[in-house]
């Protein structure tokens, strides 16, 4: 899978009014309604429908997306919404990130190139507090998505390679959904979603 820059992304925000929507991915929904809220970080934040979801819950939200053009958007969105927010723009692969500071990190739709997806996997859980969870969310692999190098989640959990006396598997799975992309009528999806705690 070729290697897509901010400046490609930043053409394709540009081009259209929220590229993935308004609302917040479902998976994210479930795995985080009625938890206590506390430090969230959401890599490849996009425009911030999670972000922004995660901040109406009460969590406090880092963001970081390397889209200028979508970051903004997200601002501007958190702004007209009351919601506070800490927007960064920069490479989820060179952001500087604390270890060990977040209750929630939240990977979705970050799809890579298998080494690279490996390393910002890898800063993900290292983000992560004890008692915290990680949720990764994407495209399984589907002949819609030839083209790309999609995990399975069993995939997802290999190149994670989390001991097991640190980390506890709480879902490593295929989900449906149903997604309208613009216009298109809805269709059937199916997503690899791989959830962790850290002990």
């Amino acid at each position: 899978m070729s290697t897509v820059s901010s400046t490609d992304w930043d053409a394709r925000y540009a081009g259209a009014e929220l590229v993935w929507g308004a609302g917040p991915n479902r998976f994210v929904v479930r795995e985080f309604t009625g938890r206590p809220p506390g430090r969230a970080l959401d890599l490849a934040a996009g425009e911030g429908r999670n972000a922004l979801w995660l901040a109406e819950q009460g969590w406090h939200v880092l963001a970081v997306d390397f889209s200028a053009v979508a970051i903004e958007r997200a601002h501007r969105l958190a702004a007209e919404r009351g919601l506070e927010v800490s927007w960064v723009v920069a490479d989820v692969l060179s952001a500087g990130l604390p270890d060990r500071a977040f209750d929630a990190v939240l990977v979705a739709y970050l799809h890579l190139p298998a080494p690279d997806r490996a390393a910002v996997l890898a800063r993900a859980a290292a983000a992560l507090a004890p008692g915290g969870t990680l949720l990764v969310v994407g495209h399984a692999p589907s002949a819609e998505h030839h083209h790309h190098d999609l995990p399975a989640p069993e995939q997802v959990v290999a190149e994670l390679a989390l001991p097991e006396d640190e980390w506890e598997l709480r879902a490593c799975e295929l989900r449906e959904r149903l997604h309208a992309f613009r216009d298109e009528p809805a269709k059937a999806r199916i997503d690899t979603v791989v959830r962790f705690r850290r002990r």
